[in-house]
């Protein structure tokens, strides 16, 4: 399927968080002293990188500064390829997120966008009702890691007969790591997970990275999207949602792998929600649809305007001030 990802603006600074003994790494498109509260993005995996979604920058464009960052573990973060399975949690990355976020001075006014893993995390982060938290997206993220497997064996199921005897053969065996396997999961990659082909650099510099350093996907996931055999295999963040009090947009596309059983809660438990279904995508449409994704980001954020809880941060900033 054909798309034109959107070019990336050039950042207007990088840097690096503090973060105990070790550093995240982050990037800055546009000025977080505009006013308009900025939006955080957390990236998939847990172990991936900000890279496959830095078409998001477009939203800059639009007025709105954007804060990419790298998970620990990953990209330009302090990669610990010797600690322990048990090392990587859940708490740790909402510990990071708060950390940035301190860092960053903007703490007191911003959005949070989470995709796949960064939907759940981001999700979690809203749930304790934070005083600066003014809109959340969450995008082709399942509630649920149980209800997540569930519908990957539905849709193995859904793979030529050739297909799945090839998976089932190697996970079996523990051979996760061959040719014949990666030929076999770029058939579901392919449908479910990036529809764009061939798949756009930014894509490809994500998925190279989790190869490069696959430390924290491999404790916390397991060998790709759809054999989870790692820590999350069991977490859910369902009984969290009615505790969200932002207004929140859910994004899936049509073919995605968070598939609408698996987005369902989100929409049934969170008070203030609408969901957008990106009917030519699948887990990204970001890339895969770029311009309607661009179009109905900015028109939820301005809807946040209208509903005049950033004004009122504003008003009260300048309030202060004078």
């Amino acid at each position: 399927m054909p798309a034109t990802p959107t070019t990336p603006t050039t950042p207007t600074s990088k840097g690096s968080a503090p973060f105990g003994a070790y550093k995240t790494w982050y990037r800055v498109t546009g000025d977080l002293r505009c006013g308009l509260p900025p939006v955080v993005v957390l990236h998939g995996g847990p172990g991936s990188t900000h890279d496959y979604l830095l078409g998001m920058t477009a939203l800059a464009e639009a007025g709105w500064p954007v804060v990419h960052y790298d998970q620990l573990g990953n990209g330009g973060s302090t990669r610990l390829p010797d600690s322990p399975v048990d090392f990587w949690t859940v708490q740790l990355f909402r510990d990071e997120l708060d950390n940035l976020l301190r860092h960053l001075g903007v703490a007191d006014n911003y959005v949070l966008f989470g995709q796949s893993w960064g939907g759940m995390l981001s999700a979690a982060h809203a749930a304790d009702r934070p005083a600066g938290l003014r809109g959340l997206v969450i995008a082709n993220s399942p509630a649920s890691m149980p209800l997540w497997l569930q519908e990957m064996k539905v849709l193995r199921e859904q793979l030529p007969p050739e297909v799945q005897a090839t998976l089932l053969r190697h996970e079996a065996a523990g051979t996760t790591d061959t040719d014949e396997y990666f030929a076999a999961m770029r058939v579901f990659y392919d449908r479910h997970v990036c529809r764009v082909l061939p798949w756009p650099k930014e894509y490809l510099a994500t998925f190279m990275e989790i190869n490069d350093d696959p430390t924290v996907y491999h404790a916390m996931n397991g060998p790709n999207e759809f054999h989870v055999i790692g820590s999350l295999r069991d977490w859910s963040v369902e009984d969290l949602l009615p505790r969200i009090e932002v207004p929140t947009l859910l994004i899936s596309g049509r073919y995605d792998e968070a598939t609408p059983a698996t987005v369902q809660p989100y929409f049934d438990r969170i008070p203030n929600v609408r969901w957008e279904i990106f009917e030519d995508s699948s887990h990204m449409p970001h890339i895969e649809e770029p311009e309607r994704f661009t179009s109905v980001l900015v028109g939820f954020l301005d809807e946040l305007k209208k509903l005049g809880t950033i004004q009122e941060l504003n008003d009260l900033q300048e309030g202060a001030r004078g």
